[in-house]
């Protein structure tokens, strides 16, 4: 089962119930041994304006994305980190910078380990960046926004 999911290899890989909350599952065979109830995944914050606007566009266009409030239902651990490995990025390109927290725990120094910025990101929520886009081809954040089509259903 683990050929059908969707991780870098460098990162603790999760569960298989971690893998089908997120829709990780990339092979057909792989779904249908896997229901999921949406096959799009928003992590929102409905007081951001670009989590609000990827929301619209993704009704827009046909699609009503499974949402969590990341700020009410954090992820925990093992989820972010699947979210991390599935978006092929570093942890740091998803800490958000702008928050209060970034600054007075000096985030910003180099010196943190990925595991390290994880925690942070699991005792303050509010420096996870969003919105989160997580699909069966991956997971993106979106900043900017056009870079949902990266990860959306052909």
């Amino acid at each position: 089962m683990a050929e059908d999911v969707f991780f870098a290899e460098s990162v603790e890989t999760p569960m298989p119930e971690q893998c089908y909350r997120l829709g990780f599952f990339t092979s057909a065979p792989a779904r249908a041994r896997h229901h999921r109830m949406s096959e799009i995944t928003l992590y929102h914050n409905p007081k951001c304006s670009t989590s609000r606007k990827v929301l619209e566009m993704l009704r827009e266009r046909g699609h009503e994305p499974r949402i969590i409030e990341y700020l009410k239902t954090p992820p925990d651990r093992a989820t972010l980190q699947a979210i991390v490995a599935a978006t092929g990025e570093p942890v740091r390109a998803l800490v958000r910078e702008k928050a209060e927290p970034y600054q007075t725990l000096g985030l910003a120094d180099r010196k943190w380990t990925d595991d390290e910025l994880i925690d942070f990101m699991l005792q303050e929520p509010v420096l996870i960046n969003r919105p989160i886009l997580v699909t069966d081809r991956g997971a993106r954040l979106c900043r900017p926004v056009e870079r949902m089509d990266e990860v959306l259903p052909r």
